[in-house]
């Protein structure tokens, strides 16, 4: 099975190829409902998430969004 190489968090991950960004949050075991997304250096807003296929050597850093007071 082919697969490509990005970087998330600072650690190289594999994942299949074609993926867009919700999937790929999926396939890392992360919801991506509670997660906020920076995408090659920029902060990527959901709406475009469906619409962002990750390539092999994107970064991504993944912070998840913790409630409470």
């Amino acid at each position: 099975m082919e697969t490509i190489t990005l970087q998330v968090n600072g650690e190289d991950k594999s994942c299949p190829p074609k993926l867009n960004l919700p999937q790929l949050l999926e396939h890392l075991g992360m919801n991506p409902r509670l997660v906020a997304v920076e995408y090659n250096g920029e902060i990527l807003h959901h709406q475009f998430w469906e619409n962002t296929e990750v390539q092999a050597g994107d970064r991504l850093e993944v912070v998840t969004i913790v409630g409470g007071g």
